[in-house]
């Protein structure tokens, strides 16, 4: 899992996930802090999913490699900047809001921390979680957090 992100990397998880009949591609990132809380956002009530922690994530664009989509969807729902794209964390999948089949790739990020302001765009509320926090995202969650916990945390 500790693979670097490389092009050929994403080529297979693409190809992968074609495979298995995967129509959507999400990217998510473990976003740690210097005290090793890692940043949780909060869906809010009235919206799809509402009321779920989940990782800073969103949806792959046509032309876009899953790096590139990491760092948009990092900055466009949280205002900070990824500075560097860790180990591949592995996926889940699950049924969008349209149904489709999607499949979320995760990855280990770091972002700038001059600031350490979170700017909110499509979520209710962030949480910089400790392990205790971490408990409240979903099953498929847990074990990606718990897969950057044994590798690179």
């Amino acid at each position: 899992m500790n693979a670097p992100v490389d092009a050929a990397l994403q080529g297979d998880l693409i190809h992968a996930a074609d495979a298995d009949g995967i129509t959507k591609h999400v990217v998510g990132a473990v976003i740690p802090n210097a005290e090793g809380k890692v940043l949780l956002l909060h869906r809010a009530a009235d919206d799809y999913l509402g009321g779920l922690w989940e990782l800073p994530s969103g949806g792959v664009d046509a032309g876009e490699t899953l790096t590139e989509a990491l760092h948009r969807e990092v900055a466009e729902e949280t205002g900070l900047t990824v500075t560097a794209i860790g180990a591949y964390l592995g996926h889940f999948d699950y049924l969008s809001k349209s149904g489709k089949k999607t499949r979320q790739f995760n990855f280990a990020a770091r972002v700038t921390h001059e600031s350490d302001t979170v700017k909110l765009t499509e979520h209710d509320a962030h949480l910089w979680a400790d392990r205790t926090q971490q408990e409240q995202v979903s099953s498929s969650v847990q074990t990606v957090i718990a897969t950057w916990r044994e590798n690179v945390a």
